[in-house]
């Protein structure tokens, strides 16, 4: 993806140097790392290290989410390079909060990240893990049509925590 892409209003768009600092704050989040597979806060090295793994990997894309004309989350996919692939994402939640937009935002990303993974990535099947006691995200896939698939524990931060696997497939979408 070489520009930006309108989803629906929304944009997803590549990472620019200038989005580093504010895409590490918000996955710095209290909330944001609560809901993460590893909660402690990540250093501006540690930060510099994936980004620089991110750009170097090819299976492996890191996009922008844009809200309202204004930057509001991440979007990750891993595993790429065949018709499947994982993805994640974390928000904006300071800034969505103070505007009141958190619900549409939350709405529109995940909107735009299942049609740039059916569309622009060209995948037939999108997998994710949510933490089994997220129920927010685990209601907002199953609206979009995701099924969970699988659960099972895993240390998170070395703590058994339990893992719900969700998958979409293109024929099932929403």
């Amino acid at each position: 993806m070489s520009r930006a892409r309108m989803v629906g209003g929304a944009v997803l768009r590549r990472v620019r140097d200038d989005d580093l600092p504010v895409m590490r704050h918000w996955r710095n989040h209290p909330k944001v790392r609560a809901a993460s597979f590893t909660g402690h806060e990540i250093s501006e090295d540690e930060h510099a290290r994936w980004w620089a793994a991110v750009r170097a990997d090819a299976s492996r894309q890191v996009l922008i989410y844009d809200h309202a004309g204004a930057r509001a989350g991440v979007v990750t996919y891993s595993e790429l390079g065949g018709d499947s692939a994982s993805w994640g994402f974390y928000l904006d939640l300071d800034g969505l909060e103070r505007s009141g937009a958190v619900l549409r935002a939350w709405v529109g990303l995940e909107r735009a990240a299942i049609d740039h993974a059916f569309g622009p990535l060209g995948l037939t099947t999108l997998r994710g893990e949510v933490l089994a006691d997220n129920e927010s995200v685990r209601r907002l896939h199953r609206r979009f049509g995701f099924a969970e698939v699988a659960t099972y524990r895993m240390p998170v931060d070395g703590v058994p925590r339990e893992v719900v696997a969700v998958q979409l497939t293109k024929e099932e979408q929403g």
